[in-house]
């Protein structure tokens, strides 16, 4: 791009959203700050524009109510001066599976994974049309972890790395980057708002840095991005697993231990 691309965020007024809306700040770039809590956004986006310069509008929405969502995706579509999304809005839940109402999952559900899947189908083909752009999806180390015990949650962050590795084969040819960031426990709200200690928790992250290393994954154009991952050829080796595992399905026949009588 000639010029610095506008970046819309996602769960922007506080934690992992605000800390990339001043990071881009200060790289330069304009930006779209999309958040609940108009009041919130108001006080980043005056903050950022005074420390740098930048243009920042803001978009008042709740990515679990239709009309809201609708408003997003058209500003992602329409405005071309929007190169970047950071798809960083989302929710944790509490208790087991069991425990948890129909509609405190079901709401879980939509801002995790409709939310973000129908924001990147917003701008993709405008920026695959360009040739240039960028999509962040913000996952979690969860995802990867049912023994974790977070089922639904750990559910919708798989389901943001699947989505995130298939749209970079896609897109990558066509000139966009996709990077999926998969945090462990970071200090922010979300845990407060689910109703979980996070000082209870043994090791947790603070956000600046969760942020600062994401970014230099996106930096290096990472298309998976795990800031807590202290030896990167764990993820290497489960790639390669999975590679390996891929190749030994072979479709037209059940597997011969299927095939005899226990």
């Amino acid at each position: 791009m000639t010029t610095r691309p506008a970046v819309l965020i996602t769960g922007a007024s506080s934690g992992i959203g605000a800390t990339y809306a001043e990071r881009f700040a200060r790289r330069g770039h304009d930006l779209v700050l999309v958040a609940r809590d108009k009041a919130r956004l108001e006080t980043l986006a005056a903050h950022l524009r005074e420390e740098n310069g930048v243009a920042i509008d803001i978009l008042q929405a709740d990515l679990t109510q239709s009309d809201d969502l609708i408003a997003v995706e058209a500003r992602l579509r329409d405005d071309f001066r929007i190169g970047i999304l950071i798809n960083n809005a989302g929710a944790a839940q509490s208790g087991s599976f069991i425990e948890q109402s129909i509609d405190d999952v079901t709401r879980l559900v939509a801002l995790n994974t409709t939310a973000l899947v129908r924001l990147a189908s917003a701008i993709a083909p405008r920026l695959a049309q360009a040739g240039e752009g960028v999509i962040v999806n913000i996952g979690s180390v969860v995802g990867l972890a049912p023994e974790f015990g977070m089922s639904v949650y750990g559910a919708t962050k798989a389901f943001v790395l699947f989505l995130s590795q298939g749209l970079s084969l896609e897109l990558t040819p066509k000139g966009v980057y996709v990077q999926a960031v998969l945090p462990a426990a970071t200090r922010t709200e979300i845990w407060e708002r689910a109703g979980i200690d996070v000082n209870a928790m043994p090791e947790v992250m603070e956000v600046g840095e969760l942020v600062d290393a994401a970014l230099v994954g996106f930096d290096r154009r990472e298309p998976v991005t795990i800031p807590p991952l202290h030896d990167a050829t764990r993820w290497e080796a489960l790639e390669a697993a999975r590679q390996a595992l891929l190749s030994d399905i072979r479709q037209a026949h059940a597997a011969e231990r299927y095939r005899t009588p226990s």
